[in-house]
């Protein structure tokens, strides 16, 4: 994975993403025990097209230069099955610009927030979402305040009192 974050890095410097931070069940890792997952969850900021339209096709094609292939709904990036998703709302852009900056064996990357995976989870609302948001509970340091903060602007408080009661 290490590989992967550096090519990350690269598309980020070179302007092909404007911001990435990892999220879904790989992200949760940097908060708790591993989580089964078969693939890296890259949120992204992409640059904006002619007209205003977000488009992976320069993303893709930056990889594709250098020599990674699309597999299904992935691009496989040195070994790693990495799903790209765009900014789609508000809380997902709220927590790219939150990311917290941290480092995967000494190769900085950028991480959501344990509180924004959560209020994703919350938002997202599948069956393993109701049961990581369970194991954040459990698991990891949520910081309360900013949590509810973040429930409070995207109207996931109900939700939250749903799930955890």
């Amino acid at each position: 994975m290490k590989r992967t974050l550096e090519i990350l890095n690269e598309l980020e410097r070179k302007g092909v993403l404007s911001r990435y931070a990892i999220g879904g069940a790989m992200g949760a890792t940097f908060y708790l025990e591993p989580l089964l997952t078969f693939d890296l969850d890259v949120f992204v900021v992409l640059p904006q097209a002619a007209g205003g339209l977000v488009t992976l096709a320069p993303l893709y094609e930056a990889l594709r230069r250098r020599g990674y292939a699309e597999e299904g709904e992935c691009v496989n990036i040195e070994g790693v099955p990495v799903q790209f998703l765009p900014a789609y709302n508000a809380l997902v852009e709220e927590a790219l610009r939150e990311a917290r900056e941290t480092a995967y064996e000494d190769t900085p990357t950028h991480v959501l927030r344990a509180e924004h995976l959560v209020a994703i989870c919350l938002q997202t609302g599948r069956d393993k979402d109701r049961e990581r948001v369970r194991i954040f509970r459990e698991q990891a340091e949520l910081d309360l305040k900013y949590l509810t903060e973040v429930l409070q602007r995207h109207g996931l408080e109900a939700k939250w009192k749903q799930w955890t009661t």
